[in-house]
């Protein structure tokens, strides 16, 4: 018997499929989904077979938002009994420093931002709420014709959510993001590709097969140590105040890649005209700099 039950987890030619479960609710948002999602990235990181994770939803959706069957009180995290209660203040205020606090989907998104696979969303459907921003920590995003999205949340009279005012800006801009969020309203493939929220739109059947060429890109081509690195450098240097913390790490990863087996058969591969065989391990090779940002103070 599985351990999922509202995502399908299958790993293939050294590629993880995630796919979200509830075909019935479109896919909706659960805390159980949240679970099991950062399961299974966990698991993707800790397993070497797995090069590349695609997500992608079950049915017609991608996923169609939080699931809103408690109707009013859906975000009424304080009535919610699969919530934990946060602790008070000795003033009897709500401590809003304590875990139980936390937005379940930035949990998800957090997790996805620390994956050591590259990510690709395939997004099937509609893609509203968290359906949308948990797309953004992910690497590449390709649409359906049939996708539609939305930053519902105005409408809903809630915040943006799952880390997203980090994302979405630093995705496609404050202004386009802003347009986006302030309205609350529902667009097409072509306008997210517009947008750069997604690069590329294509027919439905073709959706799943140019994700899993760009896997396969990435699988038969790429150092999966290399791969690991340069995700998070893109990722962290986002919030990098100037361009020589970049250059500390690019430093650090030369020097240490450099001597490193995957160096040595990337360049002997090209030399004899042959595909490479990395023999790095993500599970076991990081160099000893990785993680660099848990230093918090660069030396």
């Amino acid at each position: 018997m599985s351990k999922y039950e509202q995502i399908r987890v299958e790993v293939a030619d050294h590629v993880q499929t995630i796919t979200l479960h509830r075909p019935d609710k479109l896919n909706a948002f659960t805390t159980q989904m949240m679970n099991e999602m950062i399961m299974a990235f966990d698991e993707s990181d800790a397993n070497d077979d797995v090069r590349v994770v695609v997500v992608t939803g079950s049915g017609r959706a991608f996923c169609a938002g939080a699931d809103l069957s408690a109707g009013a009180k859906t975000f009424e995290l304080a009535e919610r009994k699969d919530r934990k209660q946060p602790a008070t203040t000795a003033d009897g205020k709500v401590d809003y420093s304590d875990d139980a606090v936390r937005d379940g989907g930035g949990r998800v998104t957090l997790r996805i931002f620390k994956s050591l696979k590259p990510v690709i969303a395939a997004i099937n459907g509609p893609a509203v709420g968290i359906g949308a921003t948990m797309t953004l920590p992910m690497d590449i995003r390709l649409a359906s014709t049939e996708a539609r999205m939305g930053f519902v949340f105005s409408r809903r009279g809630i915040v943006m959510e799952a880390a997203s005012s980090w994302f979405l800006p630093r995705l496609v801009g404050p202004q386009q993001a802003l347009e986006w969020v302030y309205s609350g309203r529902v667009f097409n493939a072509d306008e997210a590709h517009r947008g750069r929220l997604v690069s590329k739109v294509l027919p439905p059947d073709q959706l799943l097969p140019e994700a899993y060429r760009l896997a396969k890109e990435i699988v038969d081509n790429a150092s999966p140590v290399a791969v690991a690195l340069m995700r998070q450098m893109v990722w962290r240097m986002l919030g990098a105040d100037d361009p020589m913390e970049a250059h500390k790490i690019d430093s650090r990863g030369i020097f240490e890649r450099g001597r490193s087996g995957d160096v040595r058969e990337g360049v002997t591969s090209f030399l004899e005209k042959r595909a490479p065989r990395f023999p790095n391990k993500v599970s076991k090779d990081m160099p000893p700099y990785f993680p660099w940002w848990a230093e918090r103070v660069y030396k």
